[in-house]
């Protein structure tokens, strides 16, 4: 049962800090006190790993990619892989959950669970695993393939995916070490299972080469937000990344969202819906909003261009920056990449009636996640808002730079949600579960065989 349905204390919030090299506005590299070179530096990372934990939040969370971004001219185009570079952060924090991206579309089924395995092993039960299909162009071409497969195939293979990922990951007893050396005997063999699984993309014997990780299963995480995506969502989702730009698209995803995990047999408190939002915070609102027009006055508009025609699947010469969106791109009714971001690009811009160079504007902070100017009491407002009127369970904090823009969060905004008391002031568990309020899954093998299936 989620903490958020828990009768016996009163609902309170999740907080992940999405990181982002040296911060999620376009522009934050070019801050006099950034590091340019943030993106390729463990310690940078491991740093802000330790402000979101001193802070309690619940988890960080690693974006990723499996192809180059952009050319390199404006900013770095890639990111360390991220599994790899959690175990780093691992072994230098101790409670905060760690949450990565990887593809079902460009992974193989076994070779994943076995890494997410180990990383939860390794943290002692603090992974999560963000679920996604892989969207470009340019990343199927990195794998042998002329095009990319269409959505409907890429979440297909993704819905059978995570059913062998778990089907491994309970191919493993939790008791099937016994350790008794004055036997001889290491383990139950009758705890070690072969899935012996035979599907439409997958063929997979098992059983896993590592043993169930101490959470059953990492956090299952996921952040489509198409028709489709939400389906998946509402299947196998614990956690939803997502991005809104109103309290009335947010409230209506959460009712959604709810409904359909309702519809596909789940307790709709165990899907949790946490909005990214960027905070760009200043002592005084006047503080805030010169932080906000520096930052904006260091954005490079060809930069931005290339970014919103990847987004939109348009060429970069459709989009004149005094000018709104052309028919050709706001009348496409499906998009096989970026089809929900898209979409909520188009609607703010048709909403606002906005120019591409102002588009530019309101998505260089956080490419179309709320962006918030403020002074720390006036965040929170907006945090405690969409909290307390169905429109999310949590938040994703993306500091428009980094590491400052979480460290004032972490410094100004949590002690005042800590005092209105909608957020913790120590952990009470120690796995990533523990802090989303959610059970450890059982072994779906061992309930078929207490049912007498």
């Amino acid at each position: 049962m989620s903490s958020s349905s828990t009768s016996s204390s009163p609902r309170q919030l999740h907080l992940n800090a999405f990181l982002m090299e040296a911060g999620h506005h376009e522009a934050a590299w070019r801050l006099p006190e950034s590091n340019p070179r943030a993106g390729l530096d463990v310690a940078h990372y491991i740093e802000l790993a330790r402000i979101a934990e001193a802070a309690k939040f619940d988890s960080i969370f690693f974006a990723d990619g499996v192809a180059a971004q952009g050319s390199g001219a404006f900013r770095v185009p890639g990111q360390l892989e991220p599994l790899t570079l959690l175990t780093a952060v691992a072994g230098a924090t101790e409670r905060i959950g760690l949450i990565a991206t990887a593809s079902t579309t460009y992974n193989e089924p076994y070779a994943l669970a076995r890494r997410f395995a180990t990383v939860d092993h390794v943290s002692g039960g603090r992974a999560g695993w963000n679920i996604v299909t892989s969207a470009s162009e340019a990343e199927a071409a990195n794998f042998s393939l002329a095009e990319r497969p269409l959505q409907a195939t890429r979440y297909d293979r993704a819905d059978e995916f995570v059913q062998v990922a778990k089907k491994l990951w309970d191919s493993w007893s939790d008791e099937v070490y016994l350790g008794d050396k004055e036997h001889g005997r290491w383990g139950d063999p009758s705890g070690l299972r072969p899935i012996n699984h035979r599907g439409t993309y997958f063929q997979v014997d098992g059983a896993l080469n590592v043993p169930r990780p101490p959470q059953g299963y990492p956090l299952l995480v996921q952040a489509g937000a198409s028709a489709t995506g939400k389906a998946f969502a509402a299947r196998y989702a614990e956690a939803i990344f997502v991005a809104h730009q109103t309290l009335a698209e947010a409230q209506a995803f959460y009712a959604e969202i709810k409904r359909l995990a309702a519809d596909a047999g789940r307790d709709p408190d165990t899907v949790l819906v946490l909005p990214g939002i960027v905070p760009i915070i200043g002592a005084t609102e006047k503080e805030a909003a010169a932080l906000a027009a520096q930052l904006d006055d260091l954005r490079v508009p060809e930069f931005g261009l290339q970014i919103l025609a990847h987004v939109l699947e348009a060429d970069p010469s459709e989009l004149v920056l005094d000018q709104g969106l052309p028919p050709s791109v706001t009348q496409r009714t499906h998009r096989e990449g970026f089809d929900s971001r898209s979409r909520l690009v188009i609607d703010l811009a048709q909403r606002e009636q906005l120019t591409v160079r102002q588009i530019l504007a309101r998505l260089g902070g956080g490419r179309g996640h709320h962006v918030v100017v403020g002074t720390p009491a006036q965040i929170a407002d907006t945090i405690e808002t969409w909290f307390t009127t169905g429109a999310a369970d949590g938040f994703n904090i993306m500091g428009a730079a980094l590491p400052s823009g979480l460290v004032t969060f972490a410094e100004t905004v949590v002690p005042i949600l800590q005092q209105r008391e909608l957020f913790r002031t120590e952990y009470t568990g120690t796995t990533l579960r523990d802090h989303y309020g959610l059970a450890k899954p059982a072994n779906q093998f061992e309930v078929k065989e207490v049912a007498g299936v």
